[in-house]
């Protein structure tokens, strides 16, 4: 590849995850309220749900979805945001998930503890004759069975209370396909796309978000083998190159090369279920 491709391609995927050379904190914000907002009152439901880890992300999305739901009532539309708290048994940063909450300051927080339900559905798997690889990748599976299991108990809330569901994912976890499908990647609306990581930082200080909440280290935390895996490790790369990358500044060739092969294994992730008639892929003779 070009260096001329190869900033080209650079700049398709920037495209693809809606990332603005420019950036306004105070302008995003307005920007992604007002979507939110319009959103629910289109909809004609009432409810915003979403998960609450304490990490940034969920964070961030928290406080735009409560600020949405309170100018809607400033507007004399019926409108409630529910934060919830789903961890695995005892979260071992459960500390920074109440200060996400006190932040935040939902119209209602529920704690739906997913421990029994996700090792059930294990035990159901073991029970049934499957054999993994070895304890890594049962680890793993275990891992995506609890990020699913998180969306289904969002959905019943959402289902119970004539609402939607919010996500979290933003664009440098999405190039990097750095989700679990239908767990954290299912979700209604998503206001957070288009913003790199440090883009949703810089929104968490606007909001007025604590500092160690607005710089936590990212991970999804998912592996009982490697608990509070930083995300970095598991790309081998610092967000800031992903976020160059998004912002088209110039990045090593390593993290280029790391960036696009992520980018590319993971592209069915990023899309809605494929047909015969969509599928991207072009065979022989065709």
């Amino acid at each position: 590849m070009t260096q001329h491709d190869s900033g080209a391609r650079q700049a398709s995927i920037a495209a693809e995850m809606h990332v603005a050379a420019e950036f306004d904190a105070a302008q995003e914000i307005e920007r992604r309220v007002a979507f939110l907002a319009n959103y629910l009152r289109t909809s004609g439901l009432k409810t915003y749900v979403l998960g609450i880890s304490g990490g940034v992300d969920s964070t961030t999305s928290g406080r735009l979805a409560q600020l949405a739901v309170e100018r809607l009532r400033a507007e004399h539309y019926d409108a409630r945001f529910i934060a919830i708290r789903l961890p695995y048994g005892v979260q071992k940063d459960e500390a920074d998930a109440q200060q996400a909450l006190s932040f935040i300051r939902a119209d209602e927080n529920l704690t739906i503890d997913i421990k029994p339900a996700a090792d059930a559905m294990l035990a159901a798997l073991d029970t049934s004759g499957l054999r993994f690889n070895d304890d890594a990748q049962r680890d793993f599976i275990h891992g995506n069975i609890k990020a699913r299991q998180r969306m289904i108990a969002q959905y019943a809330v959402a289902g119970a209370r004539a609402g939607v569901v919010i996500g979290t994912d933003h664009a440098a976890e999405s190039v990097m396909g750095f989700f679990t499908k239908f767990g954290d990647g299912g979700a209604d609306v998503l206001p957070l796309t288009g913003l790199n990581k440090r883009r949703v930082r810089a929104l968490s200080k606007a909001l007025g978000a604590p500092e160690a909440l607005a710089h936590k280290v990212p991970t999804a935390d998912l592996e009982m083998l490697r608990p509070l895996r930083p995300d970095e490790d598991a790309y081998g790369i610092p967000y800031d190159d992903i976020d160059d990358f998004l912002e088209g500044k110039p990045v090593s060739a390593a993290a280029r090369e790391t960036i696009l092969r992520f980018y590319d294994v993971t592209r069915h992730k990023r899309a809605l279920p494929y047909t015969p008639f969509d599928w991207p892929v072009k065979t022989g003779g065709e």
